[in-house]
């Protein structure tokens, strides 16, 4: 049998010995407050504590499989630590070390975007999914603001119309030249048109009427003239105009307000009896 010496020096035992005195030794305890530390080395070492608590929960809390109580539970328990964790960063500010609210990972959700509201309760992992949280994440759509008449009628003014767009003075030349190019086009094609008809190419629709010819020859002809008359003939060619309509001469219209003003005199000094004797005294006259 070994004696008691040769047991006291087996590893088991060494180890044994070694773990009863650390049991013996006080041990440090992370302070409840962090204004009660003034050791900056020390508020490192418990920030660094609180992290890697904070770490272990967040990999326990993506367990869907754990139940709704222990995910609460968990989520209460990371929310209470990352309050902790920013009093020491104030402390470790406030003892000459390093911001780390402002120089830290800023926290993102699962779709990467930044959490809203950074000082208010959260949610994390498999909890996002809980009955009565979802909901919370689900974001309605905004309520639409119905516009008063006075704010549509705002910006509405003559602009709006067109009614200045030809101030400018450059729509009217594009407009003009457009509309040489497209009447030279169709010109064209009615040509084109008209020739394949003759050679018997195609077939003519309908009995194209000779009126609708002149118009276009003359349009052609007016298209040739505008583009090649400068502006100043243009002004000085008479413009002559047909009455359609029988136009009185300067005697009928003499002779007619003449009448017009006997008939006012008339009105005026004449009583109705005596205008009454007289329409009678020429029907009777033949007058």
């Amino acid at each position: 049998m070994a004696r008691n010496s040769e047991k006291a020096m087996t590893t088991l035992a060494r180890w044994r010995a070694a773990h009863l005195e650390d049991k013996t030794k006080e041990q440090e305890r992370r302070p409840y407050l962090a204004t009660e530390c003034d050791d900056l080395k020390k508020a490192e070492k418990w920030r660094r504590q609180i992290i890697g608590e904070i770490s272990r929960k967040m990999a326990q809390i993506q367990n869907a499989g754990l139940g709704e109580f222990k995910l609460r539970d968990l989520n209460d328990e990371i929310n209470k630590l990352l309050r902790e964790k920013g009093h020491w960063d104030d402390q470790i500010k406030a003892l000459g070390g390093p911001d780390y609210k402002r120089v830290g990972p800023k926290m993102l959700d699962k779709e990467g975007k930044e959490v809203p509201g950074n000082k208010g309760y959260k949610y994390f992992g498999a909890t996002r999914d809980l009955p009565g949280v979802r909901e919370l994440f689900e974001q309605e759509p905004p309520p639409l603001l119905r516009k008063t008449r006075g704010e549509l009628m705002k910006n509405i003014d003559a602009d709006y119309y067109g009614y200045r767009d030809e101030d400018d003075g450059r729509i009217l030349p594009l407009e003009q030249e457009m509309e040489k190019k497209v009447m030279a086009q169709k010109i064209r094609e009615w040509k084109e048109k008209k020739e394949a008809i003759v050679r018997g190419e195609t077939q003519e629709e309908k009995e194209m009427e000779t009126e609708e010819e002149e118009p276009l020859y003359q349009r052609e002809e007016y298209v040739d003239e505008v583009m090649a008359e400068p502006e100043e003939e243009k002004s000085t060619e008479e413009e002559h105009f047909i009455a359609h309509v029988p136009v009185p001469s300067q005697k009928e219209i003499e002779e007619a307000l003449i009448q017009r003003k006997k008939m006012e005199l008339l009105q005026k000094y004449v009583s109705d009896d005596l205008q009454a004797e007289e329409e009678e005294s020429k029907k009777m006259l033949g007058l």
